[in-house]
């Protein structure tokens, strides 16, 4: 099962808004297929282990152990249901990491390999399993994206100068793992303010995989088309109190309740498939997701050299627990999840 989750993370960042899943079928102690779902819309974990199964031992494929990361889908999809498939190839026994929470999987998959004989053994290394795809398991049971809050700040908790000069606070090789962690998510989030004053383009650039989807919090549209967040063609999504409507690569989507601001975002993206969002500033939008307890993990980049002395405070947050720190050079990363 570790090895399943190893071949399901080697396809970070291509298959949302599906999970991501690996797959390895044993005869006597030996592997003899392995795969992941690569890409979204390919073929399944299931499919390429199989297909993965040399010539010369395909005949043993009926008398080997199919090991899956996630509960085999038994619906039509984008893809054929990997029941049939598992039902087809004869293969006696699964055993599976945990549940699919999908409501068109969620135990159906695993009552349509038992009803054909197949022995079933379900939740194997179940926390593991789930925490590989959290996000997918966030928006399926609480049914919004999984947020992540990230904020850079200065010895002193400041998050920005107070004029409008942007200020530039992590250093080359933290900005990298940004990047990095961007590629990881499907969205991003910025509010009006942070828009303005930092410009800021909102993709990838420093590292590869895809861009993640930009969004941008503007009830008033007072943002400038200038701006890079609306460059072409690029979607970006612009949350506001004012307008429902398409205008080629940009949504806008209105908020009627602005009053519950974050709930409505929530129920926004749920809609829009939005499965995660690296939320990025300012303060007062940070702030408004820790107030409204809406976050699942939050990353802090503390440049340990850099002391502002007046500007703008960082947020301020609990129902935090600590789980690690790294350091680059003069910056510090700590990384939490809610409690």
């Amino acid at each position: 099962m570790s090895r399943c989750m190893d071949l399901a993370l080697s396809a970070s960042g291509r298959v949302a808004p599906n999970p991501m899943v690996g797959a390895v079928l044993v005869y006597n102690d030996h592997i003899i297929g392995e795969g992941c779902h690569e890409h979204f819309g390919q073929a399944h974990a299931e499919v390429n282990c199989l297909n993965s199964v040399k010539p010369e031992d395909r005949h043993l494929i009926s008398q080997s152990t199919l090991y899956v990361s996630l509960e085999p889908c038994s619906h039509f999809g984008k893809t054929p249901p990997c029941t049939e498939l598992i039902i087809n190839h004869n293969i006696p026994e699964v055993i599976i990491g945990c549940r699919d929470p999908f409501k068109l999987v969620n135990g159906s998959g695993i009552q349509q390999l038992q009803e054909n004989g197949i022995s079933i053994k379900v939740n194997v290394l179940r926390e593991a399993c789930e925490n590989l795809n959290k996000r997918f398991f966030t928006f399926h049971k609480k049914q919004r994206p999984y947020v992540i809050l990230k904020w850079a700040q200065t010895a002193d908790l400041k998050i920005a100068a107070g004029n409008e000069e942007r200020l530039f606070i992590s250093n080359e090789c933290t900005n990298r793992l940004v990047h990095r962690w961007r590629m990881e998510e499907s969205s991003i989030l910025v509010g009006t303010n942070t828009a303005i004053a930092d410009n800021p383009a909102l993709n990838n650039r420093f590292w590869t995989g895809k861009n993640p989807l930009k969004m941008v919090l503007d009830l008033s549209l007072r943002l400038p088309s200038s701006l890079h967040i609306f460059d072409a063609p690029e979607p970006v999504i612009i949350f506001n109190g004012i307008k429902q409507e398409q205008q080629d690569h940009q949504l806008y989507y209105k908020i009627n309740d602005t009053d519950h601001l974050i709930p409505a975002i929530m129920e926004a993206c749920f809609l829009l498939h939005i499965q995660s969002i690296i939320v990025e500033g300012g303060t007062k939008l940070l702030q408004s997701f820790i107030d409204f307890n809406c976050w699942d993990e939050c990353r802090v980049i503390t440049n340990h050299s850099l002391f502002l002395n007046d500007g703008i405070a960082a947020p301020i947050f609990s129902h935090k627990h600590f789980i690690r720190e790294e350091t680059y050079s003069t910056d510090r990363i700590q990384y939490f999840v809610n409690d």
